[in-house]
Parts: structure tokens; sequence; C-alpha cells
């Protein structure tokens, strides 16, 4: 039986700014009540970081090229299961959905972990609609999926997804590219600068009736509150929960 998706508080976290330990933020002085707690993107071997991590400065917020780095699915396992089952608030495993099949086998193995409560699934860029389409189907059983999706695809792409059986859409960090020791270097984009267009994509999803869930550019608590009143079913703060406090 599929399970529900819903949440306690409509603030969460996005994924690759809080770890895979949800304790360890909510321990924090004055840590943001967080619905739910997104885990790093998480694949089924490990990754090495890039070669040569960046976080690049512009006016408006950062880019970050890091490799996603990340241990693999059974050492995550083996290490964060109990924490997740222990946790006062359930998790969301993003997981690296490139590989369909590979994406399958680590939902199917997440179904028996205690207080997972979803699966978001991300994707590398320029993925075409059809191998989305395909994680989709091939990832669809007991927990809800989270489609993470860049913001070209979310109104294109996305009411298919849903009428296909995701539980909802979010928003993926966009992608920009920054001038760094003579080289160009690309990645993912933070920061306030984003929010005016990532607020129109998620004014426009929730009129057309899709479960969105937003994000980018989510600095306050103000600007999480005008994602909510445009029909956001619930919104990820990023960076920003590096800070001492959210206000």
């Amino acid at each position: 039986m599929k399970r529900d998706l819903y949440f306690t508080s409509q603030h969460l976290n996005t994924a690759g700014v809080l770890g895979f330990d949800p304790a360890r933020y909510s321990r924090q002085e004055n840590a943001l009540k967080l619905g739910a707690f997104v885990t790093n993107p998480l694949s089924l071997r490990s990754r090495k970081p890039a070669e040569h991590p960046q976080l690049l400065e512009y006016a408006g917020g950062f880019l970050l090229h890091s490799g996603l780095p990340n241990p693999g699915l059974d050492a995550v396992l083996k290490h964060y299961a109990r924490k997740w089952n222990d946790s006062a608030i359930p998790v969301i495993v993003h997981l690296m959905a490139d590989r369909p099949e590979e994406t399958s086998r680590m939902t199917r193995r997440l179904e028996n972990i205690e207080n997972v409560m979803a699966v978001e699934l991300g994707f590398a860029p320029g993925l075409s609609d059809d191998i989305l389409r395909y994680a989709l189907q091939m990832s669809l059983g007991e927990l809800p999926i989270i489609m993470n999706l860049p913001y070209e695809q979310v109104l294109s792409l996305g009411p298919a997804l849903v009428q296909s059986g995701a539980s909802a859409i979010s928003l993926a960090a966009p992608r920009g590219a920054l001038p760094a020791d003579g080289k160009l270097v690309s990645g993912r984009m933070y920061g306030p600068g984003l929010l005016p267009r990532s607020l129109e994509i998620v004014h426009a999803a929730a009129r057309l009736g899709l479960p969105v869930i937003g994000a980018g550019g989510v600095y306050t608590l103000a600007d999480a509150e005008a994602m909510l009143s445009v029909g956001a079913l619930a919104v990820q703060f990023d960076a920003v929960l590096w800070k001492p406090k959210v206000s």
C-alpha cells in the first residue's frame, strides 16, 4: 500500500545542505522546525568529490561545484538507518536517479527502513523527459516519489509525472557557470537572487494544480510564506540553514 505524503510543518531543507543525520541539525540552537529531513544526494555506489571543488560567489548568491560526493547506499544505511528510525521527524531520502534500474533497487530497499517518509529523485542536467518518466515508473511502490526537476521541466513535464504517479514536484537548484582560474566552472546555484524566478514557477505550477514543493532563493520566513501563499505544498530552505538562525 502506498504511503501518504504529509508534513507537520511546511518547512523542509533542500538536499545537500544538512548531510544525513536529522538530529545533528535539530540539536542546534534556534534550529528551524522542519516537517521532514531531506538527506544529501545518495547514489548506489560511493562517489568521490569533484577533482577541484569550488564555491564561487556572485551578486545574489553563490555557485557550488562539488561532484555530489557520498559514501553510497550500503554505507549510509549501515551508519544512519537507526538514526533515521530514532528521528523525531520523518526522513526523505534524495536519490541520484540517472540510472533508473539502480534507482529502483535503492527505492525497494528504502521501503524497509523505518521512518523513511518518501524518496526524492534528482537528476543530472540534460536528461531527456523519457529518462525521467522511466525513472519514476521504475521507482513507484510503497513510498511516495517526489520528482526534483530543473526549472525548465517543472511546467512542461510536471503534469505528466503527477498523472503517472509522482506525489509531488520539487524545484532543483538551477545550474550556471562562472570563470575561475582561467576556466569556466559549472555548478548548482544558490542564493536569495533566485527567489523571483522560483516564486514565479511555483505560482504557475500551483495554478496547474501540481503538488509543488517550492525551493530556490528561500532565505527568510517571509520568503517561505510567499511561496506557501501562492500554493506551494511545502518549502525547502537551502544554504541559509548554515546560519545560526532563519528569521
